[in-house]
């Protein structure tokens, strides 16, 4: 459903690739965009510069790869009929639990508080990150409203608007706490955040009872 960033080539050895995509992912998360460098992610992946510019042209499209490769999780596990637009509760259940796995994620947290850290500082980092992460998510939702939409599974006005809604209800309370290294929720407290977050959204847009 989405287009990744820009590449130069594939790479040739996955396990370097790889490398390089875990190097970045801790640079960018421990050191914030600005002060993560080419050159200190070649090292630590244990690689030339050569070989990183091969795969990217330059640090922007490596810090877009790096975002794109966890918000790409959410609908990389779900097969088409786990989206069904006549099953919503179904298929928002597994979205919502996508996605509630990837925002609680060390490296998910991780890249929040770098940049919330010094973003007047980092506005092309912000812009990157919101284009490729939470954008590119709701996109990808909206998508599978507007289907529901379609199906009559679901009553709303603006596909877009319903993801941005059902989406930021997951986030909430526990989202922050989180972020500010207070708490993270246990597997248990997620599944509450889900059934709670999915039985109002659905509640919201009139949703007709349909078979799980």
């Amino acid at each position: 459903m989405t287009n990744s960033p820009p590449q130069r080539g594939r790479p040739r050895d996955p396990k370097r690739f790889k490398r390089v995509m875990e190097a970045a992912t801790r640079q960018f998360c421990e050191q914030g965009y600005e002060r993560t460098s080419i050159d200190s992610v070649a090292q630590e992946a244990a690689v030339s510069k050569v070989t990183i510019y091969s795969y990217f042209s330059t640090k922007e499209q490596l810090f877009e790869a790096v975002v794109g490769s966890y918000s790409d999780q959410v609908f990389a596990n779900l097969p088409p009929e786990l989206l069904d637009p006549q099953q919503p509760e179904r298929a928002l259940t597994h979205i919502g639990e996508q996605f509630l796995h990837l925002i609680f994620s060390e490296e998910a947290i991780g890249i929040f508080r770098a940049l919330i850290g010094s973003a007047t500082q980092q506005n092309t980092a912000c812009q990157l990150f919101f284009r490729r992460g939470p954008e590119d998510i709701m996109r990808q939702v909206a998508q599978y409203m507007h289907a529901a939409q379609q199906a009559n599974s679901l009553t709303i006005n603006d596909p877009l608007t319903a993801a941005d809604h059902f989406l930021s209800l997951l986030m909430g309370r526990a989202h922050l706490l989180a972020l500010f290294g207070l708490a993270s929720p246990t597997p248990e407290q997620k599944q509450t955040i889900l059934q709670q977050s999915l039985s109002l959204f659905l509640n919201a847009c009139r949703k007709t009872s349909l078979p799980s």
